[in-house]
């Protein structure tokens, strides 16, 4: 049976509904509280300890951000996404007002840092499942391919916004300062959240499952309900290679490629921001139009055409070539991310959402980072070409996997 969460009547298009627009000022803003966070812990880190114990704080969260993902998303499909995302941000926000206020009156070492990364992972376990979970409450199905750009440009606006705030928030009163405005901005989306019209489930699959079960048989439950799904389990697989083949290159592996064609961290710099351009771009283009059709194909080639693009970036003969094609692996990838993710809302049943999303963010924060190490090594064993035409061969087989399932290829988005 598929179950389907009752919108809250909205106004024409989701870009010209309020209750759509409130939630999306929610998620701006704490967004970029999110990236003033990140640069405010690894200033707090880098001036109090070595570099190797600023490092251990920065990677304090994964453990506990991996490990209880998955229990995440079984929390935010029994008590409902708005809800655990309201509690999220406001227990993240007390923490890192209580550190500001520390970092303010004393000099108490790394200890609350550290304490502060670990309280944000494991909150983060329960806060991503249930952002993901979230936009189908907000708007009808029709408009969720549209939300997924307007969430795309909200990400693209927090890093660009986030780090110069979070720079002049360290140079105007230190990292106590920047954690304060980090706290700030993150206390913004809690009156926001709460002022957004949510839809409701029928009230006998608030869970999932009727009658209601223990919290492991709900997790149990949604990932046989994924592996059983024609679309979802193809779909997570094809993400899942996406992803391994993409955050290598474009992370660790761009860095050594900066250092051996003597681009600079400046050239560094215009390629990601040109990565960043051709994101947004894609974010735009969704968010315009608002459907695509032939969605799974759409993904398919956007998939296949980005990975060539990859590989290609470690053979460009200049930097103005490298940023060029950064902007069509940006715009690629956006597009194929975008589309991925609106049909993981659209196909999947309202009351799994939650864990829905938990599978797909393990897959893509906990998974897909493990390739940097194997990325650096790699290079450095081998040279950059051949990483970067593995990688791509790789994220490529994404786009194969999603060309030869049929019922992902014929996919489409609700009208």
């Amino acid at each position: 049976m598929t179950v389907t969460a009752v919108a809250p009547a909205h106004v024409g298009k989701a870009h010209r509904d309020g209750n759509v627009l409130r939630w999306l000022a929610a998620y701006t803003s704490s967004m970029v509280g999110d990236s003033v966070y990140y640069i405010a812990l690894s200033w707090a880190a880098v001036q109090t300890g070595s570099a190797s114990q600023a490092g251990l704080v920065m990677s304090v969260s994964a453990l506990p951000r991996a490990v209880l993902m998955l229990g995440g998303g079984v929390v935010a499909d029994r008590l409902g996404p708005r809800r655990v995302v309201i509690g999220s941000d406001v227990v993240r926000c007390a923490a890192v007002l209580a550190v500001a206020a520390l970092l303010f009156l004393t000099s108490p070492g790394l200890w609350p840092l550290a304490a502060l990364a670990f309280v944000f992972g494991t909150v983060d376990a329960v806060f991503m499942p249930a952002v993901g979970a979230l936009p189908a409450r907000v708007t009808s199905r029709d408009q969720l391919a549209r939300v997924q750009g307007m969430r795309g440009l909200a990400i693209r606006f927090a890093s660009v916004v986030g780090g110069p705030l979070g720079g002049l928030g360290v140079a105007v009163g230190g990292a106590a300062a920047a954690f304060g405005l980090a706290g700030l901005l993150i206390a913004v989306s809690v009156p926001l959240l709460v002022s957004v019209r949510v839809g409701e489930l029928p009230a006998d699959d608030k869970a999932g499952d009727s009658p209601r079960g223990s919290a492991w048989s709900d997790l149990v439950s949604g990932l046989r309900y994924i592996r059983r799904h024609r679309v979802l389990a193809p779909l997570m697989l094809a993400i899942a290679l996406g992803d391994l083949g993409f955050v290598g290159p474009l992370n660790v592996g761009l860095t050594l490629l900066a250092d051996e064609r003597g681009w600079g961290a400046s050239g560094m710099g215009a390629v990601l921001a040109g990565f960043g351009v051709g994101a947004g771009a894609a974010s735009l283009l969704l968010t315009v139009r608002g459907r695509l059709p032939h969605a799974g194909q759409v993904a398919a080639y956007a998939i296949l055409a980005g990975s060539v693009a990859i590989g290609a970036l470690a053979f460009v003969p200049s930097l103005l070539a490298a940023v060029g094609t950064a902007v069509l692996v940006g715009l690629l990838a956006g597009l194929s991310g975008a589309m991925c993710g609106a049909l993981l809302q659209t196909q999947a049943d309202a009351a799994y959402l939650g864990r829905v999303t938990a599978v797909s963010g393990l897959v893509s924060l906990g998974f897909a980072p493990l390739s940097m190490p194997l990325s650096a090594a790699a290079i450095g064993a081998w040279g950059t070409g051949p990483v970067f035409v593995v990688s791509a061969a790789v994220c490529g087989l994404g786009g194969v996997v999603a060309l030869l399932v049929r019922d992902l290829r014929r996919a489409e988005l609700p009208k």
